[in-house]
C-alpha cells in the first residue's frame, strides 16, 4: 500500500510541475519598446522562432509609449483607430495562443510611422491547417504558406528550460526534493 501511495504522490507532483517548452522574448531585447536608437523590430522578429505558448514582453516608459494589437491592414497603414487590444502598463506580457501573424505597434502619433511596430509570426510546425483558439487575445491570422521559417535566434530566451535535458533535470530535482521531504522521514520513522 505504501508503494501505491508513493506512486500516486509522485504522479501528482509531476502533474503540477510540468516544464513548459515555451520561451519568453523581450521585444527589442535590452533596448525594449522604444523609438530611441536604431532598433529594427522587423529584423529583431526575423531572428526569433516564435511558437504557441511563448510569451512576448513589451517593456517601455508608459508615459511615452503603449502597445496596440491590430489587424494586418491597420499594421500596414499604422491606423490606431480601433485596435484589437491596447496595453499601457509599461511591462506587458502577451501569451501567444495561435499560429499566424500577431501585429503590434505603438499608438502614440508618429511612433508606428517611425518604425515602432512588430509582426510576431508563429509558423505552423505541422502540415495541418492551424486552428484558431477562442482566447480573447487571438488575432486575425494571415496564411504564410510561401514564407520560409525564420532562422533560429542567436539570443538565448529568458527561460532556458527548453528541451528534454532541461525538463529531465528539472523533474529529477523535484523528485529528489519530494523524496527527501516526504518519503525519507517516513522511512526513517519506521526503523
Amino acid at each position: 500500500m505504501a508503494l501505491v501511495e508513493r506512486v500516486v504522490v509522485l504522479f501528482i507532483v509531476m502533474a503540477f510541475v510540468q516544464v513548459s517548452f515555451a520561451a519568453v522574448y523581450k521585444v527589442g531585447d535590452s533596448a525594449g519598446w522604444t523609438t530611441l536608437g536604431t532598433i529594427d523590430y522587423r529584423k529583431w522578429a526575423a531572428t526569433k522562432n516564435f511558437q504557441i505558448g511563448d510569451t512576448i514582453i513589451f517593456e517601455y516608459n508608459a508615459k511615452f509609449h503603449n502597445v496596440m494589437r491590430v489587424t494586418h491592414a491597420m499594421y500596414k497603414t499604422c491606423n490606431a483607430s480601433s485596435p484589437i487590444a491596447t496595453f499601457t502598463t509599461g511591462k506587458d506580457s502577451i501569451n501567444i495562443t495561435n499560429h499566424g501573424h500577431h501585429f503590434f505597434f505603438c499608438g502614440v502619433p508618429g511612433h508606428c510611422q517611425a518604425g515602432q511596430k512588430v509582426d510576431i509570426n508563429v509558423l505552423s510546425i505541422s502540415a495541418e491547417a492551424p486552428t484558431p483558439s477562442g482566447s480573447a487575445l487571438a488575432s486575425p491570422t494571415v496564411q504564410t504558406s510561401t514564407v520560409p521559417a525564420p532562422s533560429p535566434s542567436n539570443a538565448t530566451p529568458l527561460i532556458s528550460l527548453k528541451g528534454s535535458f532541461g525538463s529531465v533535470g528539472f523533474n529529477m530535482t523535484v523528485f529528489c526534493l519530494v523524496w527527501f521531504m516526504y518519503f525519507l522521514p517516513r522511512s526513517l520513522a519506521r526503523l
